[in-house]
């Protein structure tokens, strides 16, 4: 007898971009839904395998954990590195011990896309043609414009 869990996600194209993640059925407010796995990774080894400078837009599967440590999502990564940005956002990620759970902030209806802030901070300085690299397409009413992190710059 298998005992095999059902999943409450699924992969699919998204208006908002690319991929993106969904629900299939409802996910009540506070449920961990998946965890952000990947191969683990330094920041020297983050810089060698994507050069932000060389992409026209920013697109990466990667997740900050700390100063040491990085996601990387493209190598045996889950479905959650195709959940999209959203000023907006319906989820939220949570760093427990070094492990990325990615968690419903509020009750999320089958056929919802899954969506939490990226708040990507930069090392450097902002400016405009970096600025250009992060654009949000989101969508939200409340739509800061960016995935980056505005408060950390202001």
């Amino acid at each position: 007898m298998s005992h095999k869990k059902r999943s409450i996600i699924v992969v699919r194209e998204s208006e908002i971009q690319g991929k993106g993640v969904f629900a299939k059925t409802r996910i009540r407010k506070g449920r961990c839904i998946i965890e952000y796995t990947g191969e683990r990774i330094t920041p020297d080894e983050e810089t060698r395998r994507y050069d932000d400078e060389a992409m026209e837009r920013h697109h990466t599967f990667l997740f900050h954990v700390d100063e040491e440590t990085t996601i990387d999502g493209a190598v045996g990564g889950s479905d959650a590195r195709f959940i999209n940005h959203s000023c907006d956002p319906n989820c939220e990620a949570v760093d427990d011990e070094g492990r990325i759970y990615i968690y419903a902030m509020k009750t999320i209806h089958g056929g919802d896309e899954l969506l939490y802030d990226y708040n990507f901070e930069l090392d450097e300085d902002d400016d405009e043609e970096i600025t250009k690299r992060y654009v949000c397409h989101c969508g939200s009413p409340n739509c800061r414009g960016t995935i980056l992190n505005t408060e950390a710059t202001e």
